[in-house]
């Protein structure tokens, strides 16, 4: 049964802190976060913080509230784990009351680009630089829409709050608390700013389908010619890299919807992963780590010099940087595009037996879509050291909060509506499995993609993967050919063919747990096992 409603009405959020700054420029925020010691700046201007032990997300720490229409409407089990709304709110005033003798920062944001499916945020922040990643990751308002600004949903993100396990029926210190009713958003216990960013996404991924809009955890890019792609993928398969073409326009990096009329960027900047950047083969993002505005987290710097490290992963493999989509020179001004002329699933396939590009039909793109499967690389959660073969649904699991079966619809219905073409792009490894073989090359795979979204490759003559299923070019613009077949990058043929067996088992087992939910001709789409 979901918990009661009937609690007596909340302290209101507005009451937050000794002292609030609210809306300050980045430049105010600089300086109170280079005063309270919370930041340093680098070379070039960004600043460059440290998340403390939390360099990546902690998705076994969420909860969402079990009341209201999230108890019949949330996908529990995985990534949506209960709380009682008794234990939500005796964390919320703890917080509160934990906040009373510190100074606070106020951000008010939009989300969304799309007028008619915009959400207001305010995000209340503990640290003068997650004020700075608000206001980069989000929508900033006009100056007049501030003085009468009414919140949609709030934000509290208080990293030196510690919840208590055992009183509080969570899993350790650290809680990332979502309340769909009253869409509060509570962060306590870590530094990772991509809570914030990816807990005010969860929140439109959960309305936005009783809307009629597809929420996409995805890129968009759009050519000069008008036709715009989608690319899905979880962090570091290359959507940010991909999807910042020098040819192409960039509408977004991370988070999307589907709406009637055609696509629209969630937020206002990039959270990009940083490490081994190379200024020849990503050179926009890489000039943001050397610019004003910009926040680094975990980059490693000379402490004299202040020169950075791209390259190490002392602190974390998972470095990144917060930057306003208008520090990438050809990013778009409105956030929004027509409807799209392709959609890539990317994927960072640890056992290298994926081809590196592939045409998927409409029910093998439903059922890769709702298997998700990739790699989950070193540093984006805690705990992952190594790339681990995982499968995440809608290629976003823990930012969706309704079963993959919604979203999957919504997606098969625009695609049949509008004939899109979807491929499934390997960004992972080849010529063996991760240790063994070596990561696809990034020039390579960028002419695979412009090919497929040129339509290079329409009248290409393709082969059957035997195991896949998928329909693989025989020959792409600048590609070697025998890059395009994966069996024959492997030194040893038969370790390829017992690698291929068992990613499709893998596939199988996974998508079992939707079996019921799914159209049978989804589901029989996938791998030959």
């Amino acid at each position: 049964m979901p918990a009661s409603t009937t609690a007596p009405v909340p302290t209101p959020l507005t009451t937050l802190g000794r002292e609030r700054h609210a809306n300050l420029s980045v430049p105010e925020l600089y300086e109170h976060a280079v005063r309270n010691g919370d930041g340093v700046i680098a070379q070039g201007g960004p600043l460059l913080v440290r998340t403390g032990r939390h360099t990546g997300r902690s998705p076994k720490d969420k909860f969402t509230v079990d009341a209201g229409d999230a108890h019949e409407g949330v996908w529990w089990g995985g990534f949506n784990q209960p709380i009682s709304e008794e234990r939500y709110d005796a964390l919320r005033q703890r917080m509160i009351d934990h906040l009373a003798s510190r100074q606070v920062y106020v951000r008010d944001c939009y989300v969304g680009a799309h007028p008619q499916w915009r959400r207001s945020v305010r995000a209340y922040t503990e640290t003068a630089w997650a004020s700075i990643f608000c206001s980069n990751l989000f929508r900033l308002p006009p100056a007049e829409d501030l003085a009468g600004f009414q919140p949609d949903f709030t934000i509290v993100d208080a990293p030196s709050f510690k919840a208590d396990p055992e009183r509080d029926g969570v899993h350790s210190e650290t809680v990332i608390l979502v309340h769909l009713g009253r869409q509060e958003i509570l962060i306590g216990g870590t530094e990772y700013a991509g809570e914030m960013k990816k807990g005010a996404f969860g929140i439109l991924n959960y309305r936005l389908p009783d809307e009629g809009v597809l929420p996409m955890h995805s890129s968009v890019n759009v050519g000069q010619d008008g036709r715009s792609a989608i690319f899905f993928g979880l962090s570091g398969t290359g959507k940010t890299t991909l999807s910042a073409d020098p040819h192409r326009t960039l509408i977004g990096d991370d988070e999307h919807g589907w709406g009637p009329d055609g696509l629209f960027n969630f937020e206002g900047g990039c959270y990009a992963k940083t490490i081994r950047l190379s200024h020849v083969y990503e050179p926009d993002i890489y000039s943001t780590t050397r610019r004003f505005g910009t926040i680094l987290e975990n980059v490693v710097i000379d402490p004299a010099t202040r020169v950075l490290d791209l390259d190490s992963e002392q602190l974390t493999e998972n470095t990144r940087a917060a930057f306003p989509l208008d520090f990438i020179s050809n990013s778009s001004d409105t956030g929004r595009t027509g409807h799209p002329s392709a959609v890539i699933f990317l994927t960072a396939d640890a056992f290298g037996v994926l081809p590196p590009i592939s045409r998927l039909t409409r029910d093998q793109a439903l059922y890769h879509f709702i298997s998700g499967y990739t790699a989950k690389l070193a540093g984006t959660e805690v705990g992952v050291q190594e790339p681990t073969a995982t499968f995440s649904t809608c290629f976003g699991a823990p930012f969706m909060p309704r079963h993959p079966a919604v979203y999957a619809q919504m997606l098969g219905e625009r695609l049949d509506r509008h004939e899109v073409p979807v491929w499934l792009v390997n960004t992972g490894w080849t010529g063996g499995p991760y240790g063994v073989g070596h990561r696809m090359n990034i020039q390579q795979t960028r002419d695979m993609v412009r090919a497929a979204l040129d339509g290079a490759l329409t009248d290409v003559p393709t082969v059957t993967d035997p195991i896949f299923g998928v329909e693989v070019p025989t020959a792409v613009p600048n590609v070697p050919a025998e890059v395009l077949t994966p069996r024959g990058t492997w030194a040893d043929s038969e370790a390829y063919d017992a690698q291929a067996r068992k990613l499709a088992a893998m596939f199988a087992e996974n998508f079992q747990r939707y079996l019921g939910r799914v159209p049978t001709e989804v589901a029989e789409a996938g791998p030959r096992v």
